[in-house]
């Protein structure tokens, strides 16, 4: 859809959810596992049958706590579990229980990085509330057009909180945006994989327009199914503009639900879109309400790390990151912990960095159970200042420990890898490469100081890359002007 559209603004409000990395799900104890047989980790409990009871996983509650916590909301001492009453196939109770008017955090933000400085988005509510199952679908992205569906319920009851921000967003960027930030948010508190291919992170945008000035928010819709923070971006600006056309050709905006096709690059309608009074919401009477206590609150404070869009500031401004390897560092949180400890013990930040981004983890996307701890790369990189091993062959040692998990160190000194820096050793192999090339002797002599390149390349030859650079570069300028 081509052009743009002064006189209109969109407002967006997203809800995302994230599972938690709880071990067991939010009612029973069956597992939360991705990738499964489908239907496998299934019990009468999650599966709603007839004279069963739920039993609250309170790691899930202490999750959502700390996210709370770290995304600047009250958090509130009473929250109660409502019934979300709806008929689909992917829920087997008929009903979902979640979270409705006393949700356990309310209120918050998310700062994101809007040209240099930080720009808030405020937040409504973050709420728990058991997940739905999966409708896998064949021949359409729904189950309207679909040669076959068919649902598996291990997803089921998984614990996810839902974070829902205030009709707060003006532009698809910094939708997108928010939802990097937050999954940062997510993945370094521990709490969430942050995986959106998977489905752990997801994320809904409630869209609608209104003419620039106007204060009443227009009919909104739902866009479902955007599956990473490309598609997340490209599907708001496709609604967006979509919205536009219908207002100015003067067709109706319907309040609806529409899924995001990623072949097509479009929106498609799902179902009419419900409001809440539709879920005749009502307090679970199987659950208790979640009382909290102050100092328990403390407590979870000192777990909560320093918010990832001030430490991206740090990793460009002090340490002359770019932005994407900050951005890196503070979406992994393996990587963040590495890289720090690395910089907190190797004052050389300049050197420490480029060998953590162009070559440590270019063997790795996992640095959590890597066999070179920061205090062993240090020492490594102290081989290489020292000049016991050349940067060349550094990164031959860098990719032997990687093949064989052995020490940095130790193939250092017992396969071999020590630089020669011996003048007198040195010197005498000069004198054999200048004896054996007297033809390249002579045009050296006679001008030709070019071939200077060509003697130290026959000298790393002939000691398989081991000569100090530098001695060597004297003595042969020493060797050859003799």
């Amino acid at each position: 859809m081509a052009g743009s559209h002064d006189e209109y603004e969109a407002v967006i409000g997203l809800e995302v959810h994230a599972h938690l990395k709880t071990k067991s799900k939010l009612f029973c104890s069956c597992p939360t596992e991705f990738g499964s047989e489908p239907n496998h980790n299934t019990c009468p409990v999650c599966n709603g049958h007839p004279g069963v009871l739920p039993v609250l996983n309170h790691e899930a509650v202490r999750m959502a706590i700390l996210s709370g916590l770290a995304l600047n909301c009250k958090i509130n001492k009473k929250s109660v579990f409502a019934r979300k009453n709806y008929f689909y196939p992917d829920l087997p109770k008929g009903y979902q229980i979640s979270q409705f008017e006393e949700p356990i955090c309310s209120g918050g933000f998310v700062e994101i990085d809007d040209n240099g400085k930080p720009l808030a988005i405020k937040l409504n509510r973050i709420h728990m509330e058991e997940d739905a199952g999966k409708m896998v679908h064949v021949g359409a992205p729904g189950i309207w057009g679909s040669k076959a569906s068919a649902v598996d319920f291990n997803r089921t009851s998984v614990p996810l909180i839902e974070i829902v921000t205030e009709p707060d967003i003006k532009c698809a960027k910094h939708a997108k945006d928010y939802v990097i930030m937050l999954r940062s948010v997510l993945v370094q508190l521990g709490i969430c994989d942050g995986n959106l291919e998977e489905g752990s992170l997801r994320c809904d945008a409630n869209i609608s327009i209104r003419k620039v000035g106007e204060t009443k928010l227009g009919t909104k819709t739902e866009v479902k199914n955007m599956n990473s923070f490309k598609a997340i971006e490209k599907a708001i600006e496709f609604e967006i503009e979509r919205q536009i056309v219908l207002k100015k050709t003067g067709k109706a905006i319907i309040q609806e639900t529409r899924l995001w096709d990623e072949n097509s690059q479009k929106t498609f309608s799902m179902r009419s879109k419900e409001e809440s009074h539709d879920y005749r919401y009502f307090p679970d009477p199987d659950l208790l309400p979640i009382i909290l206590d102050e100092d328990y609150i403390e407590e979870l404070k000192e777990f909560v790390p320093e918010y990832p869009l001030k430490k991206k500031y740090t990793y460009m401004n002090i340490y002359n990151l770019s932005e994407e390897q900050s951005l890196l560092l503070i979406n992994n949180s393996a990587f963040t912990a590495y890289f720090d400890k690395l910089v907190s013990i190797y004052k050389d930040h300049k050197n420490a960095s480029n060998w953590f981004f162009n070559e440590l983890i270019s063997y790795t996307n996992d640095l959590k159970d890597i066999h070179i701890s920061p205090e062993n790369f240090v020492e490594f990189l102290g081989k290489i200042d020292s000049d016991e091993i050349s940067g060349k062959i550094a990164k031959e040692v860098l990719k032997k420990s990687f093949e064989t998990k052995r020490a940095l160190v130790e193939i250092i000194e017992k396969d071999g890898y020590k630089q020669i820096t011996d003048e007198k050793e040195l010197k005498k192999m000069i004198d054999d490469v200048i004896s054996a090339n007297p033809a390249q002797v002579a045009e050296y002599k006679g001008g030709k100081e070019k071939l200077f390149s060509f003697f130290v390349g026959e000298m790393m030859k002939k000691t398989k890359g081991k000569a100090n650079p530098a001695i060597v570069n004297t003595l042969l300028k020493n060797g050859l002007t003799s």
